[in-house]
């Protein structure tokens, strides 16, 4: 018989009620007590969903109150000891190492956050000193939380991050120069003690994750799996059985590796990504192995194409049989809001067209039902077909004249009109800005006030009249704040915006959007992706008005903000029947008019943030990859370049891990960089010299992710690191990201610090 198993749901709940006890319980508004007991109602529900779903295999260990992986840090006993030394609670322990703490005489920073492969979720990561140990928690979680799932009444599968995995993703501290993957020899007899403590506690199979088998893997990664695999498998039935988990690509390249799998129950793949992958691995696998289809997609919202779903499972039954093949989620649905049913305004052709986590739960029972007795789910799959079929043929998807004008765009339209020394010489005597300009990213804390205005303007309480009145006095109040803190270069703040790119989304034809589907980005933030449907085009100009009334009002320069086209693409739901390029280069097109039209009504410094565009790049090296930077940097170029020399281009990217394809950051023509560093070694600029770097670049001086206030001496420390590799004339004062989740105290005193440590090194340099 098939069974059905989801890799893990979602954590955050059906209204975000993880973000808003975690967030209570930073402001002290409730009690550690309520917080877990918080997070234990949050399980409770999120099993209960799964088994009302019909779902054979539901998982156990993936919620987390902050992150996984850092749960697993814990979990270890791998935390750094500026944190262990500061005899916090677990709790706040655990919390200060995913967003740091300055409280009650503690100040410590978090420790470095990046994107969990090619997602817009973010993990924390192992942070390992030359003399690391490891020890299994006194409470670990995995058990705790098998037995809780167990006293209520649900059967789970508990999830780990594998031993290669979670070393693979880890990095040396500071002052360290330890590899991490040699410190498996100390970490395996961690996992062996927790998984006899899972059999122990009645688990009959564990999901440990390796998601790292999709990447090229260095020598001595490939080599680890092995000893970590055998002495998993010589535990024999004193430990649950094994499927270990793989998920965002294929693992073809990495079959040299499938012996050390040998002995483990079974493999499961990501289908939705990689089906042609299905028919290598099914002779890979031993004469007794399972395996565990991925064809349910657990990073987009569109339903599942159950004939096709259905051909895929089938091709593998018929190769293992029936009682070898478990139907299940692509990946963890992490990924995907919540539920459907939350959705009251969506139109009901697109609704039709949608499954969200709890409706995908829903999808792996139904599948595993019609592989061996398809007459038992026919109205589902009837339903099911009759849904494909409309969304297919919708007249909602196809615009002629967006079509037409991505056919008549040229190779020119691609290039500014001169090179980077003539227009720099040219913004130089426009701008008129000093040695180590400043500036922050764009956003300024979304005051509750803000956030109630805009939900008073949403439901039709206030007029636009009076909305827009109080983002002018918001904007006032953004400037004179810039005006107190002796900025360079301003920006409005972003009150009016809601997120990123939904705020873009909402301006432009081809997308619709959601009330409730909220997604975890990192920790309590959370953002609810548009969804793009149709073609995209700009009916109207989306930020002038607000960009023309700031720089109005400013006695600096203004600068203007827009969200780059790869980053409203990855950022979205995108379309998954057309070419994410061809979606690309339509908002290309729109967010093209729209600098244009900034710099008309007098914005002369523009930023195009493409904080995803590492974050898009596919995991291998290869044809795939550069096919995917050379429409990535077209986009964003044929967006940017129709300015005047004198129109001084910025651009974000978020994480500075870009050596392995710096010659595509260069390619962009950008005239200033800003990119996250506060929690990199300053080191990592070396590429900027190795490079050869012409133009301008602002890596990151703080942590924004952070409420801490660095010390003005923290500031001076960093930049005096970044020149160690950068020029002074080439190097750009500022925070990592926006300040959007930060207060405003918290955002003053920083930028105060910020300021003044410019200020000094430019003084430093006038003296010189």
């Amino acid at each position: 018989m098939v069974q059905s198993s989801v890799l893990g749901f979602p954590r955050i709940g059906v209204l975000r009620d993880l973000k808003k006890a975690n967030e209570a319980y930073w402001a002290d508004k409730i009690s550690q007590a309520d917080l877990l007991a918080e997070g234990k109602r949050l399980r409770l529900a999120h099993w209960k969903i799964q088994k009302d779903a019909g779902v054979d295999i539901i998982p156990s260990n993936d919620f987390a109150h902050y992150d996984h992986v850092l749960d697993h840090i814990q979990l270890f006993n791998a935390v750094p000891e500026r944190y262990t030394s500061q005899k916090l609670a677990p709790i706040d322990e655990y919390f200060a190492m995913g967003r740091g703490h300055q409280k009650g005489g503690v100040d410590v920073p978090a420790l470095e956050m990046v994107k969990w492969f090619d997602s817009n979720y973010h993990y924390v990561k192992p942070t390992l000193q030359d003399n690391q140990t490891f020890s299994l928690a006194k409470d670990p979680k995995p058990v705790r939380e098998f037995l809780e799932a167990k006293e209520a009444g649900f059967v789970t599968r508990p999830v780990l991050v594998g031993p290669v995995s979670f070393l693979a993703l880890g990095k040396a501290d500071r002052g360290s120069s330890v590899n991490p993957i040699t410190l498996l020899d100390k970490l395996i007899p961690v996992y062996v003690e927790l998984l006899k403590a899972l059999k122990a506690a009645g688990a009959e199979s564990v999901q440990i994750d390796e998601p790292i088998l999709v990447f090229d893997l260095a020598p001595e990664v490939k080599a680890a799996f092995k000893p970590a695999y055998e002495a998993i498998s010589t535990l024999g039935s004193a430990a649950p059985s094994v499927v270990v988990a793989t998920y965002f690509g294929d693992i073809v390249h990495n079959f040299d590796v499938l012996p050390a799998f040998a002995r483990v129950q079974g493999l499961h793949i990501d289908l939705v990504r990689n089906p042609e992958q299905l028919e290598p691995v099914l002779k890979q696998l031993g004469p007794k192995q399972i395996l565990s289809a991925g064809v349910v997609d657990g990073r987009n919202i569109w339903k599942n194409d159950f004939q096709k779903s259905i051909a895929l499972v089938k091709t593998a039954i018929a190769a293992l049989g029936a009682d070898r093949v478990i139907v299940s989620t692509s990946s963890s649905l992490l990924h995907t809001p919540h539920t459907l049913t939350s959705e009251k305004k969506l139109p009901a052709e697109v609704y039709d067209w949608f499954a969200f986590a709890t409706e995908k739960t829903k999808e792996v029972a139904i599948l595993a039902k019609a592989v061996t007795n398809p007459e038992a789910v026919r109205a589902e799959l009837d339903a099911n077909a009759a849904t494909i079929k409309a969304r297919s043929e919708s007249t909602r998807t196809n615009d002629p004249k967006v079509k037409e004008r991505q056919a008549k765009v040229t190779p020119e339209q691609h290039n500014r009109k001169s090179h980077f020394d003539t227009r720099y010489a040219q913004q130089k005597a426009h701008l008129k800005l000093p040695l180590f300009p400043t500036t922050t990213i764009g956003s300024f804390p979304q005051t509750q006030e803000i956030r109630v205005q805009r939900n008073k303007f949403t439901k039709g309480d206030i007029s636009e009249a009076q909305y827009d009145e109080f983002i002018r006095k918001e904007i006032d109040l953004a400037v004179q704040i810039q005006d107190e803190l002796d900025l360079d270069v301003y920006v409005h703040g972003e009150p009016e915006r809601n997120d990123m790119v939904q705020y873009f989304g909402e301006r432009l034809t081809g997308y619709v959007f959601t009330t409730h589907a909220w997604v975890q980005s990192y920790g309590s933030r959370c953002v609810r992706p548009p969804i793009i449907v149709g073609d995209i085009s700009r009916p109207l100009p989306m930020t002038v008005k607000e960009s023309k009334y700031a720089a109005s009002i400013s006695k600096k320069p203004m600068k203007g903000m827009l969200t780059g086209p790869v980053t409203c693409l990855r950022w979205s739901f995108p379309r998954n029947d057309v070419h994410q390029s061809v979606q690309c280069q339509q908002l290309a097109l729109a967010l093209r008019d729209e600098v244009v039209d900034l710099e008309k009504n007098g914005i002369f410094v523009i930023q195009v943030d493409e904080p995803a565009l590492r974050e898009g790049l596919p995991l291998r090296k290869g044809s795939e990859r550069d096919a995917y930077l050379k429409w990535a940097v077209d986009s964003f170029k044929l967006a940017t370049a129709g300015v005047e020399d004198s129109t001084q281009i910025h651009s974000h990217f978020c994480y500075s891990e870009f050596q392995d394809f710096f010659h595509a950051i260069a390619a962009l023509d950008a005239d200033v960089l800003s990119i996250e560093n506060s929690k990199s070694d300053a080191k990592l600029l070396k590429v900027f010299i190795d490079e050869d770097y012409p133009r301008h670049i602002g890596p990151g001086v703080y942590d924004i992710h952070s409420p801490r206030i660095p010390s003005e001496d923290e500031f001076k420390q960093r930049i005096s690191e970044m020149l160690q590799f950068l020029r002074p004339d080439q190097l750009w004062i500022n925070p990592d990201c926006g300040l959007k989740t930060r207060k405003w105290d918290e955002v003053k005193g920083a930028l105060t610090h910020m300021v003044n440590a410019a200020k000094y090194f430019r003084e430093q340099q006038q003296k010189a």
